[in-house]
């Protein structure tokens, strides 16, 4: 029995604990659309908390952009490593990878709106 330690060589498959590139890449794809669609939500919903403060005259509303902001990245980060760390931890790489970098992107992005 091999050890997970020692390299393949190329033509052999990997161990039947670890899934095939195949599937990894289609639930990489799949979740970068809910990933999209969650950081577009969070930008519009950032967005939209900075359009309706503009229009007050005092600080607590324009604050309130910045509030949903911090809310969000709490939301992106947090989903990255509950979900990029989950899939890691199930030997899932690609996945896992691209969760960790698409949420945390999109949760540095959101943190940028709310500061500017």
């Amino acid at each position: 029995m091999r050890h997970h330690t020692e390299r393949m060589s190329s033509g052999e498959t990997p161990p039947a604990d670890e899934p095939s590139t195949g599937p990894q890449i289609g639930v990489s794809v799949a979740l970068l659309l809910v990933d999209l669609m969650l950081i577009a939500g969070s930008v519009y919903c950032v967005g939209t908390a900075g359009w309706a403060g503009s229009y007050g005259s005092d600080s607590a509303a324009a604050s309130g952009a910045s509030e949903v902001a911090a809310q969000a990245m709490w939301l992106l980060g947090g989903s990255a490593v509950l979900t990029g760390g989950g899939l890691l931890a199930l030997g899932w790489r690609i996945p896992g990878i691209v969760q960790l970098v698409v949420l945390g992107v999109g949760a540095a992005l959101v943190s940028a709106m709310g500061t500017g």
